[in-house]
């Protein structure tokens, strides 16, 4: 007999029959589509988190001439490559005589041609400005050109960034006072200039012709009219393809100047593909050490490049200079 306070049993009423029945059909529908699901998911996750598997003690390198980067599988943990996985190139060919230069980059830049034959044409003269006397540009008469080039009494400079051509100039007339006529200074640049550039510089500048700055132009017309010509040579191309090919030909300079791009990753690559073709013994420097960028911008590149190299940096103004490349 059912004790009387155990209450009586609730028969379901037929609709919730009718649910129990529909919820009992579909469980089995439910089950293998949230299975399904997870087993989607879980393959999504593993594609997007999918690490590569390296062979043991295999090697990575891009260039015959720069130190191999090491990877090494250790059980089931991969060792990532370290954080200086880019190499540059650090060996050139021999130094060519100097008396082969002109020639050198006359046949492989300029197809034999000499760039200053014939210039200016009539149309480019009416294009660009009167040549400057002192044209436009940044420390370029610095105390440190002068106290540089006494020191070095360099044969051959290179200066990376020129513009209007204010330092290149400034350069040589600093070789001319120090009985260094013969000093050899190659600027390279693309001369494209950067983006908005003339908004700060409409009154030194060409204005633009079909895309082209005409930057090239006037720095070869400001050259000209001061009478350099013979001695100050456009290499227009950008800093790194300039850099590896005067390390293919074996051009190499005593003085080399960086003031080119100023980001890190710019002056980084900069500073390292010019010291390959810096002679032993010569000295590398530059602009741009002492400004907002910090240690986010070139003196990031300087610090850490004469780290990797065990060399000082001596600041001089605004410019930086590294102790001479070892002689061996």
């Amino acid at each position: 007999m059912k004790p009387a306070w155990l209450p009586s049993p609730q028969l379901p009423t037929p609709a919730q029959f009718k649910l129990r029945v529909h919820l009992a059909r579909a469980a089995p529908f439910l089950f293998l589509f949230s299975a399904g699901y997870m087993m989607g998911y879980l393959s999504s996750i593993s594609q997007f988190n999918f690490q590569p598997q390296f062979k043991p003690n295999c090697t990575i390198t891009t260039d015959p001439d720069t130190k191999p980067i090491m990877i090494q599988e250790h059980e089931s943990q991969i060792v990532q490559p370290p954080h200086d996985l880019l190499q540059f190139k650090t060996r050139c060919a021999k130094p060519i005589p100097p008396s082969e230069i002109l020639n050198t980059i006359r046949m492989n830049m300029f197809e034999g041609i000499e760039p200053y034959e014939g210039f200016p044409s009539s149309e480019v003269k009416s294009l660009i400005h009167k040549p400057a006397e002192h044209p436009r540009g940044w420390g370029s008469t610095g105390a440190v050109f002068r106290d540089l080039i006494e020191t070095v009494r360099p044969s051959v400079i290179i200066e990376l960034g020129s513009f209007l051509g204010a330092s290149a100039l400034h350069m040589a007339g600093v070789t001319q006072n120090l009985s260094l006529s013969s000093a050899l200074i190659l600027a390279v640049d693309d001369f494209r200039g950067w983006p908005n550039f003339r908004l700060r510089f409409r009154r030194d500048v060409p204005e633009n012709q079909h895309a082209d700055a005409l930057l090239l132009q006037q720095f070869m017309a400001n050259v000209k009219a001061a009478g350099e010509s013979h001695r100050i040579i456009p290499i227009p191309f950008s800093t790194g393809s300039a850099l590896i090919a005067l390390c293919e030909w074996g051009i190499y300079g005593d003085l080399i100047e960086v003031d080119a791009g100023h980001d890190f990753h710019s002056a980084w690559a900069d500073i390292n593909r010019a010291y390959a073709v810096l002679r032993p013994g010569g000295v590398l420097f530059g602009h741009d050490y002492f400004t907002v960028a910090d240690n986010r911008g070139v003196r990031r590149a300087v610090t850490l490049f004469a780290k990797v190299k065990g060399l000082t940096i001596r600041p001089h103004g605004q410019h930086w200079v590294l102790s001479p490349k070892p002689l061996v």
